[in-house]
């Protein structure tokens, strides 16, 4: 897949709150609105392979990706199968993110042992480059991106495979995983963004939306490393972790943040539109505003 194939701003949203039937139709607006791309996350809910290839026969250009597929719920040779298989059922319109999610969701939740993260990845890609597979394939090969923050992911996500797809990040981290990865490899960062100008109530919203995430390990990890400290982790995130993660405010306010993400190297910039409501699911009045111009 080339690169210009994923433009400059896809979607990143769960669509786990929606029927099947309003899914669809919110992949075909997010594809006549512009957008490139519609990363699709994996936790406790739908199968993303299974929903990419339901939605994909509905849209006519629009790229989906796993963002992230957990490489503890299922096999190396599985997810080469089903890397190749929904690239051909999408007709090429695929590319596979994997990580190595967190040690409370595959211990506690899934029951498996959590191994070492770099190491264990590494060895997954070999064995998935292994894998068997004898029906057709894609039109050209589903690229792979890894969740990846720290250096040592970064640099086997350029290694290994296609690029980077970082997670509750803020554009600092983008500079500095764009120097990791060289000039070659792809990195397409999440960002949060939140329609809500009143500073209060949107980081009220924002703190609800982020309160999981600042909690786990190996995002805070990952922000100690750009400098944040454990107070900005307290009772949902500090008003600077909570400016950093969510670009919340006017649509100009926005658009500069997504700027400043590919001013620092992005390829691509997912935006995952929160409601100001504060409900799940994606604000589809906030992605036509910061539709691609």
């Amino acid at each position: 897949m080339e690169l210009d194939r994923i433009g400059r701003l896809g979607v990143w949203t769960w669509l786990d709150t929606l029927s099947a039937a309003e899914a669809a139709v919110a992949a075909r607006r997010i594809e006549d609105l512009g957008y490139s791309m519609l990363w699709i996350p994996e936790a406790v809910g739908r199968d993303p392979f299974a929903l990419v290839s339901f939605l994909a026969p509905q849209t006519a250009r629009l790229v989906f990706a796993t963002g992230i597929a957990n490489l503890y719920a299922r096999d190396a040779m599985t997810m080469n199968t089903l890397r190749q298989t929904v690239g051909d059922l999408t007709n090429g319109r695929f590319v596979l993110g994997i990580g190595v999610s967190h040690a409370h969701l595959v211990k506690g939740v899934r029951g498996h042992d959590y191994g070492k993260p770099v190491a264990t990845m590494r060895s997954y890609l070999d064995a998935m480059a292994k894998g068997l597979y004898m029906a057709p394939k894609a039109p050209s090969e589903p690229p792979i991106v890894l969740a990846a923050l720290r250096p040592k992911m970064l640099a086997l996500a350029a290694e290994k495979a296609q690029g980077a797809h970082p997670y509750f990040v803020p554009p600092e981290h983008t500079a500095r995983a764009r120097d990791l990865l060289g000039p070659k490899a792809w990195l397409a960062p999440e960002q949060m963004v939140l329609r809500e100008r009143d500073a209060s109530k949107a980081r009220a919203i924002a703190r609800a939306s982020m309160r999981v995430y600042a909690g786990l390990p190996n995002y805070q990890n990952n922000l100690r490393w750009l400098g944040f400290a454990d107070a900005d982790f307290a009772d949902g995130g500090s008003d600077r972790l909570v400016d950093a993660i969510v670009a919340w405010g006017d649509d100009r306010a926005i658009e500069a943040r997504v700027k400043a993400h590919l001013d620092a190297g992005a390829n691509h910039v997912c935006i995952q539109p929160l409601r100001s409501d504060g409900k799940p699911g994606p604000d589809m009045e906030a992605l036509e505003a910061l539709a691609p111009r």
